[in-house]
């Protein structure tokens, strides 16, 4: 494929990264054009050795949005770093996925358990004024028993939800190390 065409494929697969970034990425290309001419090589051999333009692409765009996620860590940015993850490659259909929704899972869980402890009370009320004949004082403490339980849950989560978020990150930065070429290990 020759410069004309990388380029545009290379264009097409980064469309939804910001115009700016967009224009860096393809001048840093055209570049590698330029030297590559200059060194007597045909754009044809240029842009067999830089690699397909829409790999290129997908793994440029998980690299912006794992940056995103760093700077901002919401959970939209969190989701569209996992969604350009798993888009490098069908193997991390499994790889990212199936841990992501596995941890959205505990977290949604903890969260509920928490949550659910913290009502009791509020929830024996309700019933003792819909039914008084069944309102039982040891069912009252045991809910506000459970309201401290449950207190303890959610301030758990708070520290478990942060940490999972940065775990899920490292996991997903390691993800796109390895699909970008496997791990270089360094000798010390």
């Amino acid at each position: 494929m020759n410069k004309e065409q990388f380029i545009k494929k290379l264009t097409t697969g980064l469309q939804k990264l910001p115009q700016e970034e967009r224009e860096d990425i393809i001048r840093d290309f055209e570049e590698h054009f330029f030297i590559g001419g200059m060194e007597g090589k045909s754009e044809e051999a240029i842009s067999y050795s830089l690699g397909l333009p829409k790999q290129i692409a997908k793994e440029l765009l998980a690299t912006y949005r794992l940056e995103k996620m760093e700077e901002s860590t919401t959970a939209g940015n969190l989701i569209r770093a996992t969604w350009a993850v798993i888009g490098l490659s069908f193997f991390n259909i499994a790889i990212v996925l199936g841990p992501f929704i596995a941890l959205v899972g505990i977290w949604f869980a903890g969260w509920a358990t928490g949550l659910s402890f913290i009502v009791s009370p509020l929830l024996v009320l309700i019933n003792a004024l819909l039914y008084p004949v069944t309102f039982d004082l040891f069912e009252l403490f045991l809910s506000l028993a459970f309201t401290g339980v449950g207190l303890f849950i959610v301030i758990g989560m708070l520290f478990v939800t942060r940490g999972l978020i940065k775990g899920f990150q490292r996991y997903l930065k390691y993800n796109v190390k390895l699909v970008k070429g496997g791990m270089n290990y360094e000798k010390h």
